[in-house]
């Protein structure tokens, strides 16, 4: 006697990477869900200081925040890697019109986006490997990583194709100025924002 392949009737329709994102979303509170590179991506919610260092990250982007640019936290960048792709980052710089620019999913256009910033926590290698490459594709002119664990800021500006062309690593004691394209004159005390993220 041999076996045969069996298909078992579905509930209902499939459904797409979006709505399977949204369920997710709806099962777990607090929880980060994202679509890069076609794939879901679930990450818990962080620890005080990352929060603690985000909100010391916040004032220090306060200049950036006026009527050309805006200074945002957990908004949605729509990416062009996949049909439903999108990323949230810690915080970001946007222009001022960012209402104009709304795309689907509380998402939004990636062009009007400066700045995207990630401070590190369960998800070192998403935010190290795979969101350098999203943000790249998407074109986003500068990715700033707080790299909590081996106590390091990465500044990745120009990109082109799916990597970024230049990437600066700064260690404690060192200052920071970014790029002026984000809008206005931002200087991080490298020390001071590892310190605000430490457990």
């Amino acid at each position: 006697m041999s076996a045969a392949a069996v298909e078992y009737p579905c509930d209902g329709p499939e459904r797409n990477l979006l709505e399977e994102a949204e369920r997710i979303s709806a099962m777990l509170p607090g929880y980060r869900v994202e679509i890069i590179g076609e794939e879901i991506t679930v990450t818990p919610p962080p620890d005080m200081p990352h929060g603690d260092s985000l909100t010391d990250l916040t004032f220090a982007f306060a200049p950036a925040h006026g009527k050309l640019t805006r200074v945002v936290q957990g908004s949605g960048v729509w990416l062009p890697d996949g049909p439903f792709d999108y990323a949230v980052p810690d915080l970001a710089v946007v222009d001022a019109d960012y209402r104009d620019h709304c795309i689907e999913h509380n998402c939004y256009d990636p062009t009007i986006f400066r700045l995207v910033l990630e401070v590190t926590s369960s998800n070192l290698g998403n935010d190290l490997k795979t969101k350098v490459t999203a943000y790249a594709i998407a074109k986003i002119p500068v990715y700033v990583i707080v790299n909590r664990t081996k106590q390091r800021i990465h500044v990745l500006t120009d990109p082109i194709a799916n990597e970024y062309n230049h990437h600066r690593v700064c260690a404690p004691g060192e200052h920071i100025t970014l790029p002026e394209s984000i809008g206005a004159e931002v200087t991080l005390d490298v020390e001071a924002v590892l310190a605000a993220g430490r457990p």
